[in-house]
């Protein structure tokens, strides 16, 4: 099984799913970096957390990184909750429900703690837990399945590059079945990225006084998720995305 694999494929999404990819002041002052948590309990996946962990230790602007969940040490609970700006539910393995019975107990102090200022960010499998049934039930729409959905070019959940309009602009990111996002009618969300055929790929949204910020391809993906799958990004390996993501999702300028 590939270590980020979400088998999700091209099934609706209750078969997907039963089958299962306050805020903190920003760090300006006395020098001091804003805290981000990041979900490394059981989810089949070794190096999804490591991967965003040390895109956000090196970011221009960056965070102090704390890992959480089950076997870290650290409850995700409203304490633990309470210290830090950014929570990120990175990619994850190829079951939702059993990632879902670890988090659901927190699910409500999650959406307190977006609600008050705090703010959430979902990369792939993180994605889909933004959504419903099982999920934080945090986006203003819900998430589906893009691979194999009306227009698409990924028919499978085979690993992949594919290109995507992000704010106007063509680019190319890492992809592995990722979700893609279906907004309410009058919904208050940025579209950040859109797919090929017209989908939602990255969005950011108000939640009370937070936000959430999803994507369903990859920014965060190194060198490394290209040589073991075999695959090149024809705009080389930057993280350009993810910083733009990261940052507004927390309300950066």
């Amino acid at each position: 099984m590939n270590r980020r694999r979400v088998l999700f494929g091209a099934l609706p999404v209750a078969a997907l799913l039963a089958v299962g990819c306050g805020r903190q002041a920003l760090g300006d002052e006395g020098g001091r970096k804003p805290l981000a948590l990041v979900y490394n309990g059981p989810q089949g996946c070794a190096d999804c957390a490591p991967s965003v962990a040390k895109v956000l230790r090196e970011a221009p602007r960056p965070f102090d990184v704390k890992y959480v969940g089950p076997g870290t040490g650290v409850p995700l609970d409203a304490a633990t909750l309470a210290g830090a700006q950014l929570y990120v539910q990175p990619g994850g393995g190829d079951d939702l429900e059993r990632t879902w019975r670890d988090l659901r107990g927190s699910a409500q102090v999650m959406r307190d703690w977006i609600r008050s200022g705090g703010s959430y960010l979902g990369l792939c499998f993180g994605g889909y837990l933004a959504g419903r049934d099982p999920g934080f039930d945090l986006l203003p729409g819900d998430s589906y399945g893009y691979a194999g959905s009306p227009g698409s070019t990924v028919p499978d959940d085979r690993d992949t590059v594919l290109e995507v309009t992000w704010k106007g602009e063509s680019r190319h990111m890492y992809f592995q079945d990722g979700p893609a996002f279906r907004l309410n009618d009058g919904a208050d969300a940025t579209v950040l990225a859109t797919y090929d055929n017209g989908a939602a790929a990255v969005i950011v949204a108000p939640y009370g006084k937070g936000r959430i910020g999803v994507s369903g391809p990859h920014p965060e993906a190194d060198e490394s998720w290209y040589e073991d799958a075999g695959l090149s990004n024809p705009d080389g390996v930057r993280f350009d995305l993810a910083h733009e993501l990261i940052d507004t999702t927390v309300g950066r300028p």
